[in-house]
């Protein structure tokens, strides 16, 4: 294969990126429809919003160590078309029940994009070029998630009329990215060179995961991850809700829900760059730093603020991850033969993380009648990580 070809590669795990943020955030800015259609309460929603965490939890190393056996064309492929299949029985759900299994279904293919992705990038490229790949790709999930943001009630909405059609024209689009991907990987040099390091790679794969957990850095990298997720995943879920607590409309809640999302598309094609060894944990001491202090400006009443805030939390969810993954992944021991399953191991523990961020903020609001002490677990978290990069970086100075 050409090695210009890894950068048809890289749009290809773009585009399943790109589907899989759209997905992501396509139920935030339809709460108040989904509730009211179903007849649910914020915290029932939390738990809808943070079902295909559970899912992803279970099916995360599964899906890794499948990724390391039939390779990336055919895993991700498969992959797209769940993430699609959720989509589409989400806008066909007819009651709570049916639609947290729908929701659960994008937790099957959630995580094979998740731990596939960096798969690709980690074995097509290196040095800088690879936090550069790593940072193009994540703006995919951003791109996604601006389109819902601030397309649902401006645009889409009034025109399909139902929240139902808009979902099952969303499932569309994600079936349609997941056929394109199939095609872009079908050059016979992704599956020659995958096969290439899984013949290099002969421990079995319960050897590969106790390998894995038994290095102290690769478990405070997990711990960190659950951190990440909760952080990201709650405010994410709820920060359209958030924003018209504070007075704004719904279209106006959805504009200024997507500025996080534009920041972070800069934050992601720059700062993974940046993050070479030798500074890698100063940036995430700094991006938790940043994240701490939005989730403060959060709770002001000043526009001015909440857009700072807002400012910050899209530096900070952009990166933090890939970061993280990138931090991973070159571990000593890790590197191309086992990126699938330590990714997977990645994935699986961070999702914790993020199904305790959407239903602690549904409960907690519940409970308080404002997001105020939500905000306040998400400043502590962002402290927490503060502490667990320096943490890291004396781990591997020793």
């Amino acid at each position: 294969m050409s090695v210009h070809y890894r950068w048809v590669l890289l749009f290809g795990v773009w585009l399943l990126y790109l589907s899989f943020g759209l997905v992501a955030t396509s139920m935030a800015p339809l709460v108040r429809q989904i509730e009211s259609d179903l007849g649910i309460s914020h915290a029932a929603m939390g738990s809808i919003m943070g079902a295909w965490q559970l899912t992803y939890i279970a099916a995360a190393i599964p899906c890794g160590i499948l990724l390391d056996r039939i390779g990336s064309r055919w895993a991700l492929t498969l992959g797209g078309m769940f993430v699609a299949a959720s989509v589409l029985a989400r806008g066909l759900a007819p009651d709570y029940v049916t639609m947290v299994l729908a929701v659960m279904l994008f937790g099957i293919g959630g995580p094979i994009v998740s731990a596939g992705a960096p798969k690709v990038i980690s074995q097509w490229f290196e040095g800088s070029s690879r936090g550069l790949a790593m940072g193009i790709y994540m703006t995919g999930p951003s791109i996604g998630g601006i389109f819902s943001l601030t397309l649902t009630h401006s645009v889409l909405l009034p025109w399909l009329g139902s929240w139902r059609v808009l979902l099952l024209g969303v499932a569309g689009f994600s079936a349609l990215v997941a056929v394109a991907w199939w095609v872009i990987a079908s050059v016979p040099g992704l599956d020659v060179s995958e096969s290439e390091h899984r013949a290099t790679s002969s421990l079995p794969q319960g050897q590969v995961l106790k390998r894995l957990i038994s290095q102290p850095a690769v478990l405070l990298v997990l711990g960190m991850s659950v951190g990440v997720f909760l952080f990201n995943h709650g405010l994410n879920n709820w920060l359209p809700e958030l924003l018209t607590h504070n007075g704004m409309t719904l279209i106006e809640a959805g504009y200024w829900a997507a500025i996080p999302t534009v920041v972070g598309i800069a934050g992601s094609l720059l700062i993974p760059r940046l993050a070479i060894p030798g500074r890698r944990f100063r940036i995430l001491m700094g991006l938790a730093g940043l994240a701490a202090v939005a989730s403060i400006l959060l709770q002001t009443d000043s526009s001015a603020l909440i857009f700072l805030g807002l400012f910050m939390q899209g530096i900070a969810r952009s990166s933090l991850m890939t970061v993280l993954i990138l931090t991973l992944v070159e571990l000593p021991g890790i590197g191309n033969r086992y990126a699938g399953v330590a990714s997977g191991l990645f994935f699986s523990a961070a999702e914790i993380g993020g199904v305790l961020g959407p239903l602690t903020l549904g409960v907690l609001y519940d409970l308080t009648d404002t997001f105020t002490l939500g905000l306040w677990v998400l400043t502590l978290i962002a402290i927490l990580l503060m502490g667990g990069a320096r943490r890291l970086s004396k781990i591997q100075k020793v």
